[in-house]
Formats: structure tokens, C-alpha cells, sequence
């Protein structure tokens, strides 16, 4: 069945998120994914906004967080200070996945979405953090979305923005994050995980058509390889629904 690298990716994640979970996104691919999961398998999740749109309906893909689409429908219409209060909230936080994406990651999951080169005479300079560094800091665990290139996953960041698993094993703690992490990278080429006692990303699924090695030469740092297996394929319902219910006017999926 013939798909697009969105549409896998938005279903790889939409299959990462249980039903009952609170999920912290943007707009873009990561909406995508939490509306499909919705629909799909998890018709109790939550969606929020850093705009403060908590819970809405969605009855139309909103294109920004601050595009009033986000707040129709809102179990609660609140700001910045409750949405990130949330993930702060040491009852609420660990039960919050958050969906993020970067310029850059390393082997344990930190994220650069700063600039690239040095910070005070880069070669590009990005966005920042918006509201990826609170997620990455206090939610229960993180989804990120990639473009699989060498010169996004780097052996070492050109800046810190949000923290993964920092130099591995117990770093976080140290760092004095009480939870959380990378649990799952998603790119238009594979699904990669992290090692529960290493802490260091390893291929888990490759897409259909697509080798462990093809993987491999696509990763600026070496990765293990030996737990790869083959992905399945979107299913004709998770199409149907990601097409037909999420995005009928393709804003996102084109």
C-alpha cells in the first residue's frame, strides 16, 4: 500500500501513545500523530497546547498553536502558566508524553534546536526551545521526530536546548530530573529506542524497503544495529482514518 514519509511517521508515533495519556504537542506532524492515536486506540488521551488549550476538539487541523482552531471545544481555555504548570506538576508531569522535534540529536537523546555552529556566531540560528526544554525536563517520557541525515544525528550537539539521557546513566538524576526521557526516536526511515541501561539510542524498526545498514550510513555516530527488525506497514484503517478524519484537507500530510 502506497504512503508518504509523513504518514508513516504521524502513524509510528500515533502507535506510541496508550490511551489514557496526556499528550504535550505542537501543531505539524506531531499533531497529526496525537489526533490519529485519538481516533485509532486511544479515544481517552488528552491533547494540550503551550498556548493553554487543553482537551479541545479539533475538528479541523489547527496550522499554529496560537490558531483559534486549538481552543474550540477546550475542556479548558487557560495560557502558558497552566499548560506548563502541568508538566511541572509532580502528579500530572510523569503522566505526560511530549512530542518534540530538533535540528540535532545525539546518541543519548539531547536535542539542539538553538542554532548550528558556535551561539554566538552561528551559521544558522533556530527558534529556540519554545516549550521543549520544560517538556524534555519534567514530562514522563518524549517522542521525537527527525529527518534521518549524518548532520542531524551528530556524536556531539553544537548546543545543549533540551535534555535527553545528557552523557548516559544516571545524568539525569544527577542533573536532578526526577523522570523522564527519550523513549523513542521516529525519522522517515526508521524507529529507534534507547537502552535501558546504556542509555544509548539503538535501531528497533526499519520502514519496509529499508535496511538496518541504510540506517546505519544515515547516523553521524555508530549504532547498534542487532535488534533491528522490520516495522509493520500502516494498516488500510490507520490510512483511511489519518486521510479521511485527521487531515481530509491535507494542510499537513501534502
Amino acid at each position: 500500500m502506497a504512503y508518504t514519509s509523513r504518514e508513516i511517521m504521524a502513524i509510528v508515533a500515533a502507535r506510541e501513545i496508550k490511551d489514557g495519556e496526556i499528550v504535550f504537542c505542537g501543531t505539524g506532524i506531531s499533531l497529526l500523530a496525537a489526533m490519529a492515536a485519538k481516533l485509532i486506540h486511544a479515544p481517552h488521551s488528552v491533547i494540550f497546547f503551550e498556548t493553554g488549550a487543553i482537551d479541545p476538539q479539533l475538528l479541523e487541523i489547527p496550522l499554529t498553536v496560537a490558531d483559534p482552531r486549538v481552543m474550540y471545544g477546550s475542556s479548558i481555555n487557560a495560557g502558558l502558566a497552566e499548560a506548563f504548570g502541568l508538566m511541572q506538576n509532580p502528579l500530572i508531569g510523569p503522566k505526560v508524553v511530549g512530542i518534540l522535534g530538533a535540528a540535532q540529536i545525539d546518541v543519548y537523546g539531547n536535542l539542539n534546536s538553538t542554532c548550528i555552529g558556535d551561539y554566538w556566531h552561528p551559521n544558522v540560528r533556530f527558534s529556540g526551545s519554545g516549550g521543549a526544554c520544560d517538556a524534555g525536563s519534567f514530562v514522563g517520557r518524549t517522542i521525537v521526530f527527525m529527518e534521518h541525515e549524518r548532520r542531524r544525528f551528530v556524536p556531539r550537539l553544537d548546543y545543549l536546548t533540551t535534555p535527553g539521557y545528557l552523557s548516559g546513566p544516571g545524568e539525569r538524576e544527577k542533573a536532578g530530573y526526577g523522570t523522564g526521557g527519550p523513549a523513542c526516536v521516529i525519522t522517515d526511515m526508521a524507529l529507534m529506542r534507547f537502552d535501558a541501561q546504556t542509555k544509548r539510542m539503538y535501531l528497533d524498526k526499519c520502514y519496509p524497503g529499508v535496511t538496518a545498514q541504510q540506517v546505519q550510513a544515515h547516523t553521524g555516530f555508530p549504532m547498534d544495529l542487532s535488534r533491528a527488525s522490520s516495522l509493520q506497514s500502516p494498516s488500510q484503517e490507520e490510512l483511511r482514518i489519518l486521510r479521511e478524519q485527521v487531515d481530509p484537507q491535507r494542510l499537513i500530510l501534502e
